[in-house]
């Protein structure tokens, strides 16, 4: 599976994820080939890009479960944008508490692990997208933590209006595909002038002003290389590993998305920022390195996860696709050296040439052949 941006769809590629309307209507199911009206269509839905499978990949499996996810993705998303959009408006916390309840309600009592599939996204729903996912991350982290009720509801109210003021920028800025330093700067400043406004609509609560506070300085000064010394509370705690974990992990523009080992990864290699009692939680919580998946190894080769490890989701049994040897990875006796590096990115094995490097030694490459005259047939590999 591919995540493919709008402006590189072709005609011919299937869709890897369904895809629906904000009143949870499928539009388009899973395999469906995309047509020109097709493309026409996403393109016209603003979607940053769609996850498409290979030309040879299979259709993975989804549960009943996996499909009601990304349903209640795309309604709950549209609710949060009408009720942060009031929030704005009117300073008021409005129907924002029984969003946060709705979402307890659905992923905060939750006691099996769930497949975290991220959704779609245009630049004009995007903050409201990556709020619903932090607030769900939340809700089950908070319930895997046993959190009482009283504060999993302020810390998944945290979550949903954390962002809140990014929503005060400019819609210029907000359009914008890519942004400047200068952008970046002005988003920031919002995003901070927000805290004021969350403090406003939820005086009764400061600890929600408080929560986002702290995550959002502690987190800001880790990227800026700061010193810390800074003692966030569970709220706070639980808000980095969630907004960490779905920035990393969600499709944007300017980057390719991170796996999700990779980004688990990167939060375990950081454990004086992101709690390890947090990220233990986020483990428990969702479905990592499950039977099926194909993945890298550090020894180069790929393999294939034929069954998972709860006590270390990092060193589960795998096939390797080489010689079929089966490998325990928690056995450090034998295999002590060998761990996942990431999950394949593609099912395709065949190498990339990096043609500007080929150039430089004088190699020969497809861009510098000469091309062919209009009328002469011509068919690819037809004279090699």
């Amino acid at each position: 599976m591919l995540f493919v941006k709008s402006e590189n769809l072709k005609t011919g590629m299937r869709l890897a994820r369904p895809i629906y309307n904000k009143n949870g209507v499928m539009l388009y199911e899973r395999n469906s080939k995309l047509t020109t009206q097709g493309i026409s269509s996403i393109k016209n839905f603003g979607l940053l890009g769609i996850y498409v499978l290979e030309p040879a990949e299979p259709v993975p499996p989804m549960t009943a479960a996996d499909l009601e996810f990304e349903r209640f993705q795309t309604m709950t998303s549209f609710a949060i944008k009408e009720e942060l959009l009031k929030l704005v408006m009117t300073k008021k916390s409005g129907k924002v508490k029984d969003l946060a309840g709705k979402i307890i309600h659905s992923y905060g009592r939750q006691d099996k692990k769930i497949n975290f599939v991220q959704n779609l996204r245009s630049l004009e729903d995007y903050t409201f997208l990556h709020t619903l996912n932090v607030s769900i991350l939340t809700a089950l982290i908070t319930h895997k933590l046993n959190v009482k009720l009283e504060e999993q509801l302020e810390i998944v109210i945290t979550a949903l209006v954390h962002d809140v003021g990014k929503l005060t920028v400019s819609k210029k800025i907000q359009e914008r595909a890519v942004l400047s330093q200068q952008d970046k700067e002005m988003v920031k400043i919002a995003e901070v002038s927000g805290f004021d406004l969350v403090g406003e609509a939820f005086a009764a609560n400061p600890g929600i002003r408080r929560n986002c506070m702290q995550a959002e300085r502690i987190l800001r000064d880790f990227y800026l290389g700061r010193s810390l010394d800074a003692k966030p509370v569970l709220g706070a705690k639980i808000l980095m590993v969630a907004e960490t974990f779905d920035t990393m992990t969600a499709m944007q523009l300017d980057r390719e998305p991170q796996s999700e080992v990779a980004t688990l990864k990167f939060l375990m290699d950081n454990p004086e920022i992101f709690d390890e009692r947090v990220v233990d939680a986020l483990i428990n919580s969702i479905q990592f390195l499950g039977a099926g998946t194909s993945v890298e190894l550090n020894t180069g080769e790929k393999a294939l996860v034929i069954q998972g490890n709860d006590e270390n989701v990092l060193k589960p049994v795998v096939l390797c696709f080489k010689n079929n040897q089966i490998m325990d990875l928690s056995n450090e006796f034998i295999y002590g050296d060998i761990e996942i590096v990431d999950i394949m990115k593609t099912l395709d094995n065949r190498y990339i040439m990096d043609t500007k490097t080929l150039q430089s030694y004088g190699i020969l490459v497809q861009e510098d052949f000469i091309p062919v005259e209009e009328d002469e047939e011509y068919t690819i590999g037809k004279d090699f």
